[in-house]
């Protein structure tokens, strides 16, 4: 069976939904041993599961399926395997946790329906040149992600290509 082969150590940021890796973090897909490993690099800035507020009082940012979610962000926010791998990771990973299968079922669909808004958010930000991975002199509290958020980063996106295909 599958297993995450590290603790997972974060520290908030100021922002008060940005949390950061301390330290490295990792979960072999498939079982453990498989050579199939998503490593998760110390500094990685995640917010944990994307779930809007309203369904917070049944799912909330952070619950047992913690964990798997970060893997899930690293694995949309390298894109080093497709969408559909990360999310078959992320019920795989669910279901090592022991996430009643109600959970696995509503973030699975959820994932599978909506993740192409965050897919396309992390296309976004490696265009623009940010990145998800503070340097270790930024690893203190009072720091906040600096993520610009999804409708001000696709305007941001979409001038910058109009812009471009205008020089051309």
């Amino acid at each position: 069976m599958s297993r995450f082969t590290r603790a997972l150590i974060v520290s908030p940021l100021a922002d008060g939904k940005t949390w950061v890796l301390i330290e490295p973090f990792a979960y072999d897909v498939g079982e453990l041993g498989s050579g199939d490993t998503v490593e998760v690099s110390k500094g990685f800035k995640t917010d944990f599961a994307s779930i809007p507020r309203v369904f917070w009082i049944a799912l909330p940012k952070w619950g047992k399926y913690g964990n798997a979610a970060v893997i899930h962000d690293w694995i949309y926010s390298t894109q080093e395997r497709s969408r559909e791998e990360a999310d078959r990771i992320l019920l795989e990973a669910m279901e090592v946790l022991s996430v009643p299968k109600w959970q696995c079922f509503s973030i699975y669909k959820a994932v599978r329906y909506f993740g192409w808004f965050a897919w396309l958010r992390n296309q976004w930000d490696r265009e623009a040149g940010y990145s998800r991975i503070m340097e270790e002199t930024e690893l203190k509290s009072i720091y906040t992600s600096g993520r610009p958020g999804f409708i001000r980063q696709g305007i941001a996106h979409f001038r910058a290509r109009k812009k471009k295909q205008g020089s051309q």
